[in-house]
């Protein structure tokens, strides 16, 4: 099973990382439990998250509020990476990072350049190369031709918006194809103190074609709750950097 944990992006605790053991079940609760919450709106004794056939499950303990999944009212729901659990005032999100050897073989979206990813991403810069240089540069190598400015497509309009987090309500709006992410630095700079200064860069190819790729940061990145080295964004995902979660928004 893969080294998970839920994140605390509102409520009391708002911040804090919770990991979710491999064996014993995750109790939460205002008075008892393993992640207490003060807050009138939790009972007792709430919910819990247990591991079962190599997935987290929710299971709501009869608690008078009740227990959200996405806006859904639960009683037992086995959790994906990027769902967001409400109990009482407190918002989490599950994020799943590499398996416990050291891969992730288990979800070909997040396993480290495969092939598939390369050849797309290769495909996609060369095209950009044609456009930009209208010369025989397609000799160039992927690695060379990731680091050169990308143009934003015509009539595209992006934006990433900070919904968990220190800058929480800050929005960057795209006016280049590739929009580096790190702490106090690039087109998103951000304050939390657990980015990297590089931490990662979106690059936007066209609207369908939009990836979000990690620069060996410290503390990783991940898409939709799920760590990745490269990932295909779409209007709409999130992306998870240090304490700090962001919002994709793609519009015509």
């Amino acid at each position: 099973m893969s080294r998970s944990f839920l994140k605390i992006v509102a409520g009391v605790r708002q911040g804090l990382n919770v990991p979710l053991p491999a064996r014993e079940p995750l109790v939460v609760g205002r008075k008892e439990g393993d992640l207490l919450l003060d807050d009138p709106l939790v009972s007792g004794r709430h919910c819990q998250i247990f591991a079962r056939n190599g997935e987290y499950v929710l299971q709501d303990l009869g608690s008078t509020n009740g227990t959200m999944v996405d806006g859904r009212l639960v009683r037992e729901v086995v959790l994906k990476p990027g769902n967001e659990v409400a109990i009482g005032a407190t918002r989490l999100i599950l994020f799943t990072g590499a398996t416990e050897a050291g891969a992730d073989d288990a979800d070909p979206a997040a396993a480290k350049d495969t092939p598939q990813n390369q050849l797309e991403i290769a495909w996609l810069l060369d095209e950009e190369l044609v456009e930009l240089a209208g010369s025989g540069e397609r000799t160039r190598s992927t690695a060379d031709v990731i680091g050169q400015d990308l143009r934003l497509p015509p009539g595209l309009n992006a934006l990433v918006e900070v919904v968990a987090g220190q800058d929480t309500g800050k929005v960057f709006r795209f006016t280049r194809g590739n929009v580096n992410v790190g702490r106090r630095a690039g087109e998103v700079p951000l304050s939390d103190g657990e980015v990297s200064r590089r931490h990662s860069v979106i690059e936007v190819f066209g609207r369908e074609m939009i990836f979000l790729r990690d620069l060996g940061s410290t503390n990783g990145t991940y898409h939709n709750g799920r760590r990745v080295t490269v990932g295909r964004l779409r209007s709409g995902d999130t992306i998870g950097i240090g304490k700090t979660v962001l919002k994709l928004q793609v519009t015509r």
